[in-house]
């Protein structure tokens, strides 16, 4: 047991009346019908499709078929009383060259998408770019290219004036950190590129990208709330001794800092010295593009990390002590379970004066899940994470951080990026053959907790 988690009883009444409650989605993840009605390849298509890149070598070329089957699945978003639901736009069903011709049939979608969500009183929360950059972008250099800039500004102002007299909510982009530091670092996700010469102005890019199409989103609809979302981990050092704690000071600079920091007005951080090369990729006007005034900002926590002084590592000269040696409880990622570590991460980004409102908008965890008598699937430590880490968000605000909603990651089982079909995450059992859906028991206690 968690020797950390507040005796209160958990009760929904507890978070208070204006409490966002929800569940959150990406299209990559669930949709399928990868070059169905003219959506062009993205770069997860094409990665997808190299050999030894994803886990047993799954494709998300059906995945949950909800592009296809989307009414069933909000359907149970109403049926598990989820009165926010949170989902991606895939840019290449919008534009799929990623720039050009508009495809009339990704917006003519997203609108019966939104406009069923409406019709049962569930409130659409849009993520703009949720990592699936057009394909024939990523062949101009995607990230890497300044030009970018100017194709996601193009691409959000195509998204706001299609849809923004019926969204209020909407966030910019999904964890940059991750995919610019798994797609143009470590080369593990898409686009599959490696090294600071990709990473470097990949960042950078990102940046500017995040505030012009934040800016954007302002002008065309401006009575909405418009945040980002990011990672982050609590961090702690293997030992307390100088070069351990500041290997982790390193590691929280990049895993937590490198984006919020310059998006709030404060500049890149400087702890990590290779960052200081970003430099090179500045223009003239870069810092008065940098920075924008967000309605909310979205945290994405799961784990804490622990990392130890590392001389063999280029760069930030540390490692992170994988959890299956720590002798702790992990998740199917091989994740530490471990729920101090979203109140730590609430308390750390409430911190910056920059935040106004502060959402959970993932959360949640992988589990071996086995179906029994056809139509249950007995989840009880995924209702266990879910209730402790609740625990930890409801001790935050009562201390008086300014945390107000939380999306369950994720509604239903889906494509986990690299790990394929492996891990399973939802609230709702998917078949990936039949594509029957069975409502878990974590799901049924999520619904009865909101209700």
């Amino acid at each position: 047991m968690i020797s950390d988690t507040p005796n209160t009883q958990l009760n929904k009444q507890l978070f208070g009346d204006d409490f966002a409650w929800g569940v959150s989605t990406a299209a990559l993840q669930i949709e399928g019908s990868c070059d169905a009605d003219g959506k062009g390849p993205s770069i997860w298509d094409t990665f997808s499709a190299r050999k030894g890149k994803i886990m047993n070598g799954d494709s998300p070329s059906v995945a949950c078929d909800y592009y296809q089957n989307y009414k069933r699945d909000i359907d149970l978003v109403k049926e598990l009383n989820i009165p926010n639901y949170r989902f991606s736009i895939a840019w290449s069903r919008i534009l799929p060259k990623g720039e050009g011709e508009v495809n009339q049939a990704g917006i003519d979608h997203y609108h019966k998408v939104i406009d069923y969500c409406l019709e049962l009183g569930i409130e659409p929360w849009i993520t703009i770019y949720h990592w699936d950059l057009p394909q024939a972008l990523e062949d101009k250099g995607g990230w890497t290219n300044r030009d970018i800039v100017g194709w996601f500004t193009r691409y959000v102002e195509i998204c706001a004036q299609a849809f923004g007299t019926k969204v209020k909510h909407w966030m910019v982009m999904n964890e940059p950190a991750v995919f610019t530091g798994a797609g143009y670092f470590l080369g593990i996700h898409a686009p599959g590129r490696m090294g600071l010469r990709n990473f470097l102005p990949a960042v950078h890019h990102v940046v500017l990208s995040i505030v012009a199409g934040a800016k954007t989103l302002r002008k065309i609809v401006p009575n909405a709330q418009i945040g980002n979302t990011f990672s982050c981990s609590h961090i702690e050092p293997y030992k307390q001794t100088p070069k351990h704690i500041a290997a982790a000071a390193r590691a929280d600079a990049l895993i937590n800092r490198l984006f919020i920091e310059p998006i709030l007005g404060l500049s890149y951080p400087t702890e990590v010295a290779a960052i200081g090369k970003m430099k090179k990729y500045y223009k003239p006007g870069d810092e008065d593009n940098m920075s924008f005034n967000f309605d909310f900002i979205g945290l994405q926590n799961y784990t804490r990390e622990i990392v130890k002084y590392s001389f063999f590592t280029p760069y930030i000269g540390a490692t992170l002590v994988k959890a299956e040696n720590r002798k702790v409880e992990l998740t199917d990622m091989k994740w530490e379970v471990y729920p101090p570590a979203i109140y730590e991460m609430i308390k750390k980004y409430n911190a910056y004066s920059g935040i106004k409102k502060i959402i959970i908008t993932e959360n949640g965890a992988a589990f071996p899940d086995v179906v029994t008598n056809g139509d249950t699937v007995d989840d009880p430590k995924r209702i266990q994470y879910l209730q402790t880490h609740l625990q930890q968000v409801l001790k935050a605000k009562q201390e008086g951080y300014k945390v107000s909603g939380y999306f369950v990651w994720t509604l239903t089982d889906n494509f986990e990026w690299a790990e394929g079909y492996h891990p399973r995450f939802g609230l709702v059992h998917v078949n990936f053959k039949t594509q029957q859906r069975i409502i878990k028991n974590s799901g049924r206690w999520y619904a009865n907790f909101i209700k």
